[in-house]
């Protein structure tokens, strides 16, 4: 008896919770932004998506549609589905890998901030951050540039620190505002990353699908005491990131 071969998309795309369809996007969205596909070139046909990734003709016709309602492509009747070009203009963000850096990244460009929350809160601490603040200020904020969300943001702040300025914390990002207080001095700091997938809460703040690639980012502050006096744990878009390390001969 002759042995059935496996499909193609089941070799490529198998062992994941993301839809197929989110899948290629990814991957055809990818070629858009690496400059494969650059402005005004035709991308294959379905028939030509369907013989190359061996997924079904319905799941190549939903990646393309994601793309187009993402501005990436454009269909004209009779021709064919051609790159607009406006992964180009998308901007990215480089992540810093200094305080100072970081605080001088968001004073040159600023990102629009939407608050979605604000309570009093404690932040889940490890014990090798430091030694809790009595209470937090917690702020539930949408960072975005260009009409376009790029980050989910839970803010812990010393609710002591927070009260020192209040408004700016509010209207500010918090590094540059934390920096520029007079008497406070932060004695160590640093920030994690990992590769992440959206879960609904953050795809429904950034706009993007569910199960979509990003980055986790964890930023801790310490002071002077050991106190830990920010936490910040941010959800960044998988395809806005940008992150430079010097490699040290």
């Amino acid at each position: 008896m002759r042995k059935r071969r496996p499909r193609q998309d089941t070799l490529l795309f198998r062992d994941s919770p993301v839809p197929r369809y989110a899948q290629l996007s990814t991957l055809l969205r990818g070629r858009i932004e690496r400059g494969e596909w650059p402005a005004g070139t035709q991308i294959p046909t379905l028939e030509a998506l369907v013989e190359t990734f061996g997924v079904a003709r319905v799941t190549a016709r939903q990646a393309i549609a994601l793309l187009a309602r993402e501005g990436l492509v454009r269909a004209e009747r009779g021709r064919g589905t051609f790159v607009t070009g406006s992964a180009s203009s998308r901007g990215r963000l480089r992540l810093a890998t200094t305080l100072t850096a970081l605080a001088d990244l968001y004073r040159d460009d600023a990102p629009k901030l939407t608050l979605v929350d604000e309570a009093s809160a404690m932040p889940r601490l490890a014990a090798e951050d430091g030694t809790p603040a009595p209470r937090y200020r917690y702020l539930r904020r949408v960072h975005s540039r260009g009409g376009e969300a790029y980050c989910a943001i839970s803010i812990f702040l010393d609710e002591r620190v927070f009260r020192m300025a209040p408004a700016r914390f509010r209207r500010h990002t918090v590094i540059p505002v934390l920096l520029d207080l007079p008497g406070i001095r932060i004695a160590r700091a640093w920030q994690t990353l990992a590769i992440g997938a959206a879960d609904v809460e953050v795809a429904r703040l950034i706009g993007m699908p569910v199960n979509a690639p990003v980055a986790l980012v964890r930023r801790v502050c310490v002071d002077a005491s050991g106190t830990v006096i920010y936490l910040g744990e941010i959800t960044y878009r998988g395809d806005y990131i940008h992150l430079e390390m010097d490699l040290k001969p």
